[in-house]
């Protein structure tokens, strides 16, 4: 798989410099940072699928401020938050405020990878999912558009074969004459 772009923040250098590593080897498009406020300006300047972030932090910004301000930004971006403990409460609050899941450290890579994946099939579904419901309006407004041609057709037929009756049953009219009319209303539906 390997097709997201992830943003890792991360105070640990350790932890920070593992992620990054295993990722990469997963062929995932990954950028990281040390705390909180460098990852507010990097999501600003642009929406990353996923952001992997340490709940406590040092700085003003910590994970959960990290959060609110990704899902305010950009509300489909997935967050998982990282934390080497997590009570109950932190793990409701963080859910409440749009976090994907959340990991205790140490990290289980195969765990993360797995998360990563599934997150991965479920935007190429929803991306699949949008293309299709795409394509069907698209037909959907070509049918409309054959439908109303053919309705505007029909009306012409319907117009022309009411002429061609009172062009052929008009008394007091030679029968050549009045073929020859009928023939004359029908050539434009031909052509």
């Amino acid at each position: 798989m390997g097709t997201l772009k992830i943003l890792i923040v991360e105070d640990d250098p350790v932890t920070l410099s593992l992620l990054a590593k295993r990722l990469r080897k997963e062929g995932f498009e990954v950028e990281t940072t040390h705390d909180g406020d460098d990852a507010l300006r990097r999501i600003a300047g642009e929406p990353f699928d996923v952001v992997l972030t340490d709940l406590l932090m040092p700085g003003e910004t910590d994970g959960m401020g990290v959060l609110e301000n990704i899902k305010r930004l950009y509300p489909h971006t997935e967050v998982i938050l990282l934390t080497g403990y997590i009570s109950v409460e932190s793990a409701v609050e963080a859910m409440k405020k749009g976090a994907t899941d959340f990991l205790t450290k140490p990290i289980n890579f195969d765990e993360l990878i797995i998360r990563l994946n599934k997150i991965d099939d479920m935007r190429a579904l929803i991306k699949a999912a949008t293309d299709l419901r795409n394509a069907m309006e698209v037909t959907e407004k070509s049918a409309a558009d054959t439908i109303q041609e053919l309705e505007i057709m029909l009306s012409e037929f319907r117009s022309a074969f009411s002429e061609v009756r009172d062009a052929l049953t008009e008394p007091h009219t030679h029968s050549q004459d009045r073929i020859d009319k009928a023939l004359n209303i029908l050539q434009p539906l031909v052509n």
